[in-house]
């Protein structure tokens, strides 16, 4: 029973991860991007704006949101970290910048992530992963230097960090709380042996 419930959980697992990978697209220019159109008819555009201004400052402590060149728009660009290796002994294996673009209008906003470079890191000689200056690489020409595997787990983790994002964009426009657990505290009586 417990091996039919394992493989149940690593079939689901592996569906999952396909399922992150179909999330990206391909826009007219042949650039991967992630975009969302987003009906939200009960808030007007400039509340919306105002929210989605506010969470794109917590995105990046480097940049600042910039203003679009449309009504309630801006943009900024930020990055993240990817993981590489075997789960047991997972390291950084680079980072990726992207730019978030954000409209809003009455009744709906869109978003789009897109413009993604990938930064490879390497060992230091301190032993710490640090970003290889000078190179950086377009996903889009990702496999003339790295192999398949090595792509498709990024455009993995580039999925799953935009979905990441896209839950907390969605949280903080509609200003739901991530709900907290309370965790209960074992009183002990240091009087009594």
């Amino acid at each position: 029973m417990k091996k039919v419930f394992g493989l149940l959980v690593l079939i689901m697992t592996v569906q999952h991860a396909f399922a992150q990978k179909d999330s990206l697209q391909v826009d007219e220019n042949n650039n991967y991007v992630y975009y969302k159109v987003v009906e939200k008819a009960n808030l007007p555009a400039d509340t919306v704006y105002e929210r989605a201004f506010n969470f794109a400052k917590t995105l990046s402590k480097e940049n600042k949101p910039a203003k679009g060149q449309a009504d309630k728009a801006f943009n900024i660009s930020s990055k993240f970290i990817t993981y590489g290796g075997m789960s047991l002994v997972r390291k950084e294996s680079g980072e990726v910048k992207y730019t978030l673009n954000f409209q809003a209008a009455d009744g709906k906003y869109r978003y789009n992530l897109s413009n993604f470079v990938f930064i490879p890191y390497k060992r230091d000689r301190y032993g710490n992963m640090t970003a290889v200056p000078g190179v950086e690489v377009a996903v889009e020409k990702f496999a003339a230097k790295y192999s398949q595997k090595e792509k498709d787990a990024v455009l993995d983790q580039i999925a799953a960090q935009s979905l990441a994002i896209e839950a907390r964009l969605k949280q903080a426009i509609d200003r739901t709380k991530v709900p907290v657990k309370q965790i209960e505290v074992k009183k002990v009586n240091t009087g009594n042996w």
